[in-house]
């Protein structure tokens, strides 16, 4: 999973998965190394809390967007959740906390009124997105994982890599941020023959970046799925 702006949510796979029921839930077959096939779909990333950062900064009034992330990690967990996929949140613009708000609000949910709880709000959604998509991509895929990798910027957001893996009940691993980089440079030394296979490169990755590892919390994954059955069961 690339968790940047946007979240490219999904697997690797050998070959493509084309059907019907796979182009209705807009997933896509991309081209990888080597001829893998990246089966994926696009979900909300930190779009939403980069937009209220701009907007918090352009009222004269920034906020330090990792100390509200710690605050938010206090606030309770899936109080409130809105759809991610909401067109009204895509479009640039000075009033993305009014729109999340309002998407709450659609969606029958609390509205949160405070920084803090807007902030956990927002990952609290993205995190089940992500979850739920995942869940689909193994569906359709016939495939199983055992463990949710995650590598660009999202990979430094600990609060969402905390409910990310509640709401997959699976182990995370997280790390490098700079994945494009990294690959990029990977793929050039290959081509110059100072690179193995995707094996090797892989472990070198593993030998020179620090990653981490999260485990679910089980109470926290409790919440997960109570929230989860919230969501499926709107009208």
């Amino acid at each position: 999973m690339a968790s940047g702006t946007w979240s490219l949510v999904g697997l690797e796979l050998e070959a493509p998965v084309i059907g019907e029921e796979s182009r209705r839930a807009n997933f896509s077959n991309e081209l990888g190394a080597d001829g893998t096939v990246r089966f994926l779909r696009n979900t909300m990333g930190h779009w939403v809390l980069q937009e209220c950062e701009r907007a918090w900064a352009h009222s004269g009034q920034p906020r330090d967007l990792p100390s509200l992330l710690s605050k938010a990690q206090a606030e309770p967990a899936f109080a409130s959740l809105f759809d991610t996929g909401d067109p009204e949140l895509t479009r640039p613009g000075l009033d993305m906390a009014d729109r999340v708000r309002a998407a709450c609000t659609r969606s029958g949910e609390a509205v949160p009124e405070t920084d803090a709880a807007l902030v956990r709000c927002v990952v609290d959604s993205m995190a089940l997105a992500a979850a739920t998509t995942l869940e689909e991509a193994q569906r359709l895929a016939g495939r199983s994982v055992e463990v949710v990798h995650v590598v660009g910027g999202g990979a430094a957001n600990d609060l969402y890599l905390e409910v990310l893996a509640a709401a997959t009940r699976l182990p995370v691993v997280a790390g490098p941020v700079e994945a494009s980089a990294v690959g990029n440079l990977l793929m050039q030394l290959r081509a110059s023959g100072q690179a193995g296979d995707r094996k090797d490169m892989r472990a070198t990755v593993a030998a020179s970046f620090p990653t981490k590892k999260l485990v679910p919390d089980l109470a926290l994954s409790k919440k997960a799925q109570l929230a989860r059955r919230r969501v499926e069961a709107r009208p």
